[in-house]
């Protein structure tokens, strides 16, 4: 059984067919990317998924159970776990005590914020801290960190939750390259050693080509290709209305990285 699966999602807003018929499945492990340019339906197919939008038509099942259209938080207590294009923090915790607030919600604990947050959870969040390779700077404030330090953070966030799916919205979105890299590698070592599937958009091509399992390329709310990265990077009308020479050379790049 696939873990996501997505089934003829419709959307339209007004007189415009943002989502036609899109349909895909996603394996536990599996980083499945979306990309298009600018206006192609990435956010809206990914909001459709997430439950931030109900969809026109079509249905999403996880693991088999239909969650079409029910409440982000409704879906979240599935299993699903979302990292956002601006990171999701509370600047003025600690790093540690970020993480800790996401396993006490995790946990359905809030209620005992009233005796001694600081005490919950406390080993719980550094392992995670450990594991996205923040756990010497727990005791930091969120608002002194680096960006790409924040967006370690957010992923201990999400993976708090113990989630089977992840969701990435542009997660390398405001990084530097070399943190970029970094953080891809990461979230893919993760998926694979906990069996996460990941389901992410992201308009950098070099992350992209070098971490994806498979690619799904949307144009005006279509997908117009879907497969592995070489045979994306091959296909004629992907090269013709979205990647063109400069995604060539980012394909390019990702697959000497894997050399």
């Amino acid at each position: 059984m696939m873990l996501l699966a997505a089934e003829g999602l419709v959307k339209r807003f007004g007189g415009v067919l943002a989502a036609k018929d899109v349909s895909f499945a996603l394996e536990a492990g599996e980083m499945l990317a979306i990309i298009g340019p600018n206006g192609a339906g990435k956010s809206t197919t990914f909001n459709m998924v997430g439950g931030q939008l109900k969809p026109d038509a079509g249905r999403v099942t996880l693991a088999g159970q239909d969650i079409t259209g029910i409440p982000p938080r409704a879906v979240c207590r599935l299993g699903v776990g979302r990292t956002f294009q601006v990171a999701q923090t509370f600047l003025s915790f600690t790093v540690l005590g970020n993480v800790q607030m996401a396993l006490i919600a995790h946990h359905g604990e809030t209620r005992r914020l009233l005796v001694d947050a600081a005490a919950l959870h406390r080993d719980d969040a550094l392992v995670l801290l450990d594991r996205v390779g923040m756990a010497a700077q727990a005791q930091r404030p969120i608002g002194e960190l680096a960006y790409g330090d924040v967006k370690r953070v957010e992923l201990a966030i999400a993976l708090a939750a113990a989630p089977r799916l992840l969701l990435m919205d542009e997660p390398t979105a405001g990084m530097a390259p070399a943190e970029r890299t970094a953080l891809m590698a990461l979230v893919a070592g993760i998926a694979r050693e906990q069996r996460i599937g990941v389901l992410f958009t992201e308009h950098d091509m070099d992350a992209v080509f070098a971490h994806a399992d498979r690619i799904l390329v949307l144009v005006r709310g279509e997908i117009i290709a879907r497969g592995s990265p070489d045979e994306v990077r091959a296909d004629p009308e992907v090269q013709r209305v979205y990647l063109g020479h400069s995604g060539t050379r980012a394909a390019a790049r990702a697959q000497r990285t894997h050399v």
